[in-house]
């Protein structure tokens, strides 16, 4: 993978607060496609995880993650965009994705998907970065108004320790059938279901809200038969 610190691209973008900190480590990028709400893809084929937070998955097909990812491609244009390292956490997850922070012009896109309520605070593993107290104020203000998920997916929990699972309201007789420890619609069944078996069902990968009772999370992660 090229080294992408100092390189210098163009692109598109939009908004305000919050400067881009000039003690990390930044530099100018192209995005050229947006996959959910808080993972873009590079124009040199790098993708970006956007760090200290999370938006429901489009592939689980989750509530509110189509909106989440137009409100992303919405906050890609018109400007520079400029990627930010936090020296506080790392600089790539174990998928190889760079993990760091996307600014149009001065305004922190991380934190504005959160203000919008199109993404949940995600402090991994309890890391918290610089932002990280913006990042409580930005949900609280989002929930109070019921913006975004918030106000379409009534049901969802805030947990800044876990991955985000939004929970629109849904009758108890099209959850009865779906085993409440699995984001998707996992069976519940006396037998056990493997990864082969969950992809067949087109809802890999899933995440773990409970007990992982099919031992689907090999490297426990909190996700399953990614």
């Amino acid at each position: 993978m090229k080294n992408f610190m100092g390189k210098v691209m163009t692109v598109v973008l939009l908004l305000a607060p919050l400067s881009v900190p000039t003690s990390t480590a930044s530099s100018a990028v192209r995005v050229i496609s947006v996959y959910d709400g808080d993972t873009v893809t590079l124009s040199d084929g790098s993708r970006v995880r956007l760090v200290q937070i999370d938006a429901p998955e489009v592939q689980g097909q989750e509530c509110y993650s189509v909106k989440s990812r137009e409100t992303l491609v919405s906050l890609l244009r018109a400007k520079t965009i400029t990627f930010v390292l936090d020296p506080k956490l790392d600089s790539i997850d174990k998928y190889g994705r760079k993990l760091g922070y996307l600014f149009a012009g001065k305004t922190n896109i991380n934190l504005r998907m959160v203000e919008l309520g199109a993404a949940t605070p995600y402090f991994y593993r309890g890391a918290k970065g610089e932002y990280a107290n913006a990042f409580m104020k930005g949900v609280k203000s989002a929930q109070k108004n019921t913006l975004g998920l918030w106000k379409d997916c009534p049901g969802t929990k805030l947990n800044v320790y876990s991955a985000v699972t939004t929970v629109g309201e849904v009758t108890s007789s099209s959850t009865a059938s779906c085993d409440p420890n699995y984001s998707g619609c996992v069976p519940i069944t006396n037998s056990d279901l493997d990864c082969p078996d969950i992809r067949a069902l087109g809802i890999a990968p899933v995440r773990i809200l409970g007990v992982d009772t099919h031992r689907l999370d090999h490297d426990r992660d909190g996700y399953g038969c990614e």
